[in-house]
């Protein structure tokens, strides 16, 4: 059960009443993501879908079952040990971005690393601006405010936002609900790309079947359970978006290079400063060693 996978959730179940009715919202549901998995969910509104994405955010708790975070059992953690668990662990990118309104793009990225307090302020600022030029927002907009960007380009934030930390999965709910057709599929074979490339699992909510195209991984809800392959008519509509998708094509090489050099100085830095042991100096280069590769 403990297995130390990127999130598994074990028979999880969820009601709530609604005026004078029950709403079973989660039948005891297994959903479980494996390092560098690219998962979408799909299923009609009502179906249960959002429920599980926020239980496997942290951002609920299931009546009955299980859910673990890199083999961290969170179930029943308390509140505050939760937020350093979702900060650290799990990365958000919202339909409707939830960027901080007054802070710049740099700001909004470097944000979750200064919370973390593994990132000296210079640090923080230099990966927030590789991982703006890795999801392709241009430099000449690193200073804007979000509404100085266009909706696409709040996304593009949103999505360095989830990532800055490193968590070891990103949940994206309706990440191109908001967008028009040409930045939605730039933003789905962006996340594509990311995932090959930096292993990081991604778990994307949606009713689009044109989002749910870019997945490796189909599942679909209905009435509370999750099931592994969508009914018709949302398979055809699937297998139909695959045939006319565009794979991804982004240059990320030197960036990558670039982060991983700014990763492995930090984690230097931090032995040097006393902050980690020495076991985890060495597999977070050894772990660096391997993406590089």
């Amino acid at each position: 059960m403990n297995e130390k996978k990127p999130l598994l959730c074990s028979g999880i179940s969820k009601k709530y009443k609604v005026g004078g009715s029950v709403v079973h919202a989660l039948k005891a549901v297994d959903f479980e993501v494996n390092r560098g998995d690219l998962i979408s969910i799909m299923g009609p509104s009502g179906s249960g879908k959002s429920t599980l994405l926020h239980i496997a955010g942290t951002l609920d708790r299931p009546d009955n079952g299980k859910v673990f975070v890199d083999g961290q059992d969170v179930t029943h953690v308390p509140e505050g040990r939760l937020s350093v668990v979702r900060r650290e662990k799990i990365g958000f990118v919202f339909q409707f971005f939830n960027l901080a309104t007054q802070l710049t793009a740099v700001e909004n990225v470097g944000l979750p690393m200064l919370l973390s307090k593994r990132y000296a302020s210079s640090e923080a600022n230099e990966k927030a601006r590789i991982f703006l030029g890795l999801v392709g927002l241009p430099e000449s907009r690193f200073t804007n405010t979000p509404s100085q960007l266009s909706g696409g380009q709040q996304q593009m934030v949103a999505i360095a936002r989830a990532l800055a930390n490193g968590p070891v999965f990103v949940l994206a709910d309706e990440p191109t609900g908001n967008l028009d057709v040409d930045s939605s599929s730039k933003v789905m074979r962006l996340i594509r790309s990311l995932n090959s490339i930096l292993k990081v699992a991604f778990v994307t909510v949606t009713h689009n079947p044109e989002v749910a195209a870019h997945a490796r991984t189909v599942k679909f809800m209905r009435d509370g359970e999750l099931l592994n392959a969508a009914p018709e008519p949302f398979a055809s509509a699937i297998r139909a978006a695959q045939r006319g998708k565009v794979e991804a094509s982004f240059e990320l090489g030197g960036k990558l290079t670039s982060l991983f050099e700014l990763e492995e100085r930090v984690c230097k830095r931090r032995f040097v400063d006393g902050e980690i042991a020495e076991e985890e100096l060495v597999g977070t280069l050894q772990r660096l060693e391997r993406m590089r590769g």
